[in-house]
């Protein structure tokens, strides 16, 4: 592990790919653990975001302070985390509900949770990958939201990383691990790709 203010050596052009891999599964990990009280997700989404920039930069990213930058996400947005959560569990229970026989249209009701899920989702990572100590949660939605609809492609990359998150931990719930640090790796590429994109 590196200490903290010093800067990381450069990799070959064959190597570096392999290594971000492999810093992605790291990041699923650490993103897991700090995810599981689940209030904690949109902190520990920035925190994870902040670790892989700071991979990618050469600056510090360590585990202290990916600690740290979770406590500080998490101190300026809790109230995001438990408005996640309620979120999460009224779709759940949406969804639920339309496993009854019945209910008419249930299908297309189940599609359109789905997709609302999703985006709100999508919106979730790229609001977490522009954070920032002492960032606003609730400007960052705001930018995330108008980035979603103007940022088609990025908005369907997102998009299919979740549904392979999904599909992946469905067929073997322990691949949420490393999953979950790639489709945090995608929100990033996707705000620096839009970022460098020309206006």
């Amino acid at each position: 592990m590196k200490a903290a203010g010093t800067t990381r050596t450069s990799y070959t052009y064959g190597t570096r790919p392999f290594a971000l891999f492999a810093e992605c599964i790291l990041t699923g990990v650490w993103f897991t653990v700090a995810a599981l009280p689940l209030v904690t997700i949109p902190a520990a989404l920035a925190a994870s975001s902040r670790h892989l920039a700071g991979f990618l930069d050469g600056t510090s990213s360590s585990l202290g302070d990916f600690v740290r930058d979770c406590r500080s996400a998490w101190r300026g947005g809790w109230i995001v985390g438990l408005a996640a959560v309620g979120a999460a569990l009224a779709l759940g229970l949406n969804l639920a509900l339309l496993t009854i026989e019945g209910v008419p249209g249930r299908s297309w009701t189940a599609l359109l949770t789905m997709a609302i899920a999703a985006t709100a989702a999508s919106v979730l990572l790229r609001a977490a990958t522009a954070w920032g100590p002492g960032a606003s949660w609730k400007a960052l939605f705001a930018g995330a939201a108008d980035e979603a609809k103007e940022d088609f492609s990025g908005t369907g990359i997102l998009l299919g990383g979740l549904l392979v998150l999904v599909v992946s931990t469905w067929a073997l719930w322990i691949l949420f691990v490393p999953m979950s640090g790639c489709v945090i790796g995608a929100a990033l590429a996707v705000r620096r790709r839009r970022a460098n994109t020309p206006s």
